[in-house]
């Protein structure tokens, strides 16, 4: 349970807590981000504290925990900073993020796991007993289910949407919200040949126009995490082929745009980076379960 109520601890702070604005200046706003985690982490390692141990120790099994896992937070994120600063603006920005994005989570993993075991006491050998007993007849196995299942949710949502948006990475809002391309042609004839029956002078005329929507990315951003749900659902039950429906279902609704080659291939690179990330979960998710 401690385990993974310190996980969901670092997932809340870390992306229910901050806003996109806090994302994109993160030094700014480091002092609002270091104190979510105090409070969170506080949270968790108080209930662990009061359940585990019942009022005893508050130094070593409350204080020191909390400590080094808010100020080793706070270095790894000043690292993560520095790193992403120290990017020259080339193709492969979008990657190098994510790569520093995976290993700023790493590391913070790590952390917990090491302070599991520095300060509560809890060996590897436990923590793999534990995950064993998310489905058995431990009397823990429906608070560890919980936590586990809102884990997965965040990683299902928030996480891997946050990955998704950097392996895409940004776009033109007129290209972001493009529908379409309407295209009219329209035949005219002469005037002066006009009352000349055996004499046909005409031309044609084409006209091209792109159409565009208001900005649903909201509307967009809730369609990936249902999407990646779905996938973790079919995963786990191991309806693989009902995965099809789900790319079929998006290309349908996105049919018209999928004309523009541009749009195509972004279109085409989220929703594969989506089911991946879906499908990862949903083997972790049943590997853990069945």
């Amino acid at each position: 349970m401690a385990v993974l109520l310190l996980l969901l601890a670092h997932l809340i702070a870390d992306f229910w807590l901050q806003t996109d604005q806090m994302v994109k200046d993160k030094l700014k706003y480091l002092k609002k981000h270091f104190l979510h985690h105090l409070l969170v982490s506080g949270i968790a390692l108080a209930i662990i504290w009061v359940y585990l141990f019942e009022f005893k120790h508050i130094i070593h099994y409350f204080v020191l925990p909390l400590s080094f896992i808010v100020i080793t937070h706070l270095l790894i994120d000043l690292l993560k900073i520095k790193l992403i600063d120290s990017i020259k603006s080339t193709r492969t920005d979008n990657m190098k993020r994510v790569v520093f994005f995976l290993m700023d989570q790493v590391l913070h993993v790590v952390i917990i796991l090491l302070s599991c075991t520095l300060f509560i006491h809890i060996s590897i050998p436990d923590m793999t007993a534990s995950f064993k007993e998310l489905s058995g007849t431990s009397s823990l196995h429906l608070v560890n289910t919980v936590l586990f299942i809102i884990i997965v949710y965040i990683l299902a949502t928030s996480v891997s949407g946050h990955i998704v948006k950097n392996i895409v990475g940004s776009l033109p809002s007129e290209f972001a919200n493009f529908e379409g391309e309407l295209t009219l042609r329209n035949k005219m004839i002469d005037g002066i040949e006009r009352d000349q029956p055996k004499t046909e002078n005409s031309f044609t005329g084409e006209y091209h126009y792109f159409t565009y929507s208001s900005p649903t990315r909201s509307r967009g951003k809730l369609i990936g995490y249902i999407e990646r749900l779905l996938v973790i659902v079919l995963t786990v039950i191991g309806a693989y082929p009902s995965i099809a429906f789900i790319i079929a279902a998006k290309s349908i609704a996105r049919f018209k745009q999928l004309d523009d080659r541009n749009w195509a291939e972004y279109f085409l690179l989220g929703t594969l980076s989506s089911i991946f990330l879906g499908l990862v979960i949903g083997l972790i998710v049943q590997g853990v379960l069945m």
